[in-house]
């Protein structure tokens, strides 16, 4: 059994983290390529998508942390 995991920039803030890949949020560039947002960047984005009346941005479990090889 293994382990992978992914190290990328943050879209919305540009900052370096590690990430599961199949379980990170993502927004799409303006070229429409997925870009990984850090968990700094949903916590900071939720309060203002509550005040607008939408829902927060909940990651899935593991989403920052490795996730398992099959």
């Amino acid at each position: 059994m293994g382990f992978m995991f992914a190290v990328g920039e943050c879209g919305a803030c540009g900052k370096r983290f590690s990430f599961n890949p199949d379980l990170v949020p993502s927004v799409r560039d303006s070229e429409g390529v997925k870009q990984p947002i850090c968990k700094d960047c949903i916590d900071r984005a939720n309060p203002e998508r509550i005040r607008r009346g939408l829902n927060p941005i909940t990651p899935l479990p593991g989403a920052y942390e490795p996730g398992e090889c099959t």
